[in-house]
């Protein structure tokens, strides 16, 4: 039986035009663990809480999490049905071709070669703050001392070692990445509950259900701080909902390992849909206790880490901490396999210059150069990160989120309006709505 399916997934890619060069390797699970992993709201719902925070306050992420994220599902259902009728790794870029012709399909290529690796970049880099952070606070000193201020420098030096160990886990097994993506969804799942319960249990005061679902804050500088005013609804707010767009990204990552999946017309479909399906219920969560713990609004204003830090003793905050980098070390890990897929096929395509290079897999079937041109590429993108602002913050990293969001919605949408355009034309797969 597993022998039919392989060979029927293997009739499907054909049938697009492509023969079998990588492993098929990733059962359904893994496929869904991928999108789950890249999510990740150990990652997203803790790096970006701040940008919530200030812009729009409790209401931005009590309130606007489920609404934003109600949205976002619409787009997910849409894309699985996509992802089924078209189970290649090339994802979106190759759904607009089909169903729109190249120069749509160069476009969204590129915005989504553009968002996956500014993806790539930020998650890599929020990892390494949090793992300073967490550094800092067991006075760690041995070859980079960690006991004083928490430095850009040292930072950056974090997320260039982080950058290289995730390209190596990714040259060395896709057997490995699936691994790490099992394991990961058990790190999300059981990590977040430990940290809600923390937050639940630990803290001696919490916030009411009234500031959390009615409270407005306006850090963004704008209006003079005012948070009733139509300017207030009209832009500052919905730019706290950054939280929830960068959040919840990346679940293209199940329809880009497709190649790699047994029963892909399936099991990318559901993938795409229920990564983002169980990542809004668990990141509502999350977030909220973190909210009820906010009881210096001064602390909050900073991100959750002055959050935890201020709501609870040291050791505490360390373990809350830990958990997160842990999260976001995973998700590093999968940001690089579904960019790098990208990149592969992308220029298996010949969309890329030098495609010859990036669309090359060595003897383990995985495509190196293209791992390795996408972890040099968001390093370079980060390099503005080790100088800050005169309030000490590394804008990079914030520019680097937005283009992620930009790039790869505007990615996930142009194929979804040439479906739709499509009509009776378009041949849906077995998953469809």
């Amino acid at each position: 039986m597993a022998d039919d399916s392989l060979r029927r997934d293997e009739e499907k890619l054909a049938e697009l035009g492509y023969k079998q060069e990588l492993e098929r390797a990733w059962s359904s699970f893994s496929n869904f663990a991928i999108s789950f992993t890249i999510i990740s709201v150990l990652a997203g719902c803790f790096t970006t809480y701040g940008q919530a925070f200030n812009n729009g306050g409790p209401i931005a992420i009590s309130w606007g999490w489920p609404i934003i994220c109600a949205l976002i599902l619409t787009v997910a259902f849409s894309m699985s049905e996509l992802a089924s009728a078209y189970p290649t790794a090339g994802g979106p870029y190759w759904w607009a071709n089909k169903l729109g012709g190249p120069g749509w399909s160069w476009f969204t290529g590129w915005f989504n070669v553009i968002g996956l690796i500014a993806v790539v970049a930020s998650v890599d880099y929020a990892c390494a703050t949090f793992l300073a952070n967490l550094l800092n606070l067991w006075s760690f000193d041995f070859i980079v001392d960690f006991t004083g201020a928490v430095e850009l420098d040292k930072v950056f030096l974090l997320f260039a070692v982080i950058m290289v160990l995730h390209a190596l886990i990714n040259i060395y097994s896709s057997h490995l990445v699936a691994l790490f993506n099992n394991i990961s969804v058990g790190v999300h799942v059981i990590g977040v509950a430990i940290i809600i319960a923390i937050l639940i249990f630990v803290p001696d005061r919490h916030q009411s259900a009234d500031f959390v679902f009615t409270d407005t804050i306006n850090n963004s500088g704008f209006s003079d701080g005012s948070n009733s005013n139509f300017f207030f609804w009209l832009y500052v707010l919905p730019v706290g909902f950054l939280l929830t767009m960068y959040t919840v990204t990346g679940y293209d990552a199940s329809a880009h390992v497709a190649e790699e999946t047994r029963e892909a017309e399936q099991a990318a479909a559901k993938g795409v849909w229920q990564s983002v399906f169980f990542s809004a219920i668990i990141g509502w969560f999350v977030l909220l206790a973190i909210t009820f713990a906010a009881i210096d609004t001064e602390a909050g204003a900073g991100g959750a880490i002055p959050i935890f830090t201020s709501a609870m003793e040291s050791g505490w905050a360390e373990a809350v901490i830990l958990i997160s980098t842990i999260g976001q070390f995973f998700c590093g890990m999968a940001c690089v396999t579904t960019c790098s897929r990208t990149f592969y096929a992308f220029s298996r395509d010949r969309a890329v210059p030098g495609w010859k290079i990036w669309s090359a897999v060595n003897k383990n079937r995985v495509p190196v150069a293209a791992v390795l041109m996408v972890c040099v590429l968001s390093a370079l993108i980060t390099l503005p990160a080790l100088t800050s602002n005169e309030a000490g913050i590394p804008v990079a990293f914030f520019a680097v989120v937005s283009v992620a969001v930009i790039g790869l919605y505007i990615a996930y949408v142009m194929p979804v309006y040439l479906r739709l355009k499509a009509g009776d034309s378009f041949r849906p797969g077995s998953w469809t709505l």
